[in-house]
């Protein structure tokens, strides 16, 4: 029996850092749902018409809030913007680099909400493997 897959997203504006006198707004949405429960999904709604989409840990999110973590594709850390908290993103790809600002109490708030859905350390009970396996042998 599968399990009902429940989702918590949020749309909001990061800034794209050019220089450090200069940024660009990019709509974005971070999602998180328990049927992939280790990891958070952010998209980036860009001028191209397609929209990108990293994947990585929610760990390395959480983690990011507090200290500068991760390495190579994706790295996280906070800082100030003036008076703002932000959350810095610098991903990495074979198609170049970016960085990112984004709004720190409304990440906070949006990795609270995944929180309730899966709390830390129960990732493992939300997926549903027997499903899973069956759909891979079906």
């Amino acid at each position: 029996m599968e399990r009902p897959t429940s989702v918590v997203e949020h749309e909001l504006e990061l800034n794209l850092v050019l220089s450090p006198e200069h940024s660009v707004p990019v709509p974005a949405r971070l999602s998180y749902g328990s049927h992939d429960p280790y990891a958070v999904h952010i998209t980036f709604h860009l001028d191209t018409g397609s929209p990108v989409t990293w994947v990585f840990a929610r760990e390395l999110l959480v983690e990011g809030t507090f200290r500068p973590c991760g390495q190579g594709d994706v790295r996280i850390w906070p800082t100030r913007s003036g008076r703002r908290s932000v959350l810095c993103l610098a991903l990495s790809s074979p198609a170049g680099d970016a960085l990112l600002e984004a709004p720190l109490p409304v990440v906070a708030a949006w990795l609270e909400r995944a929180h309730r859905l899966v709390p830390p350390g129960s990732e493992m009970a939300a997926l549903d493997m027997d499903g899973s396996l069956a759909d891979l042998l079906a």
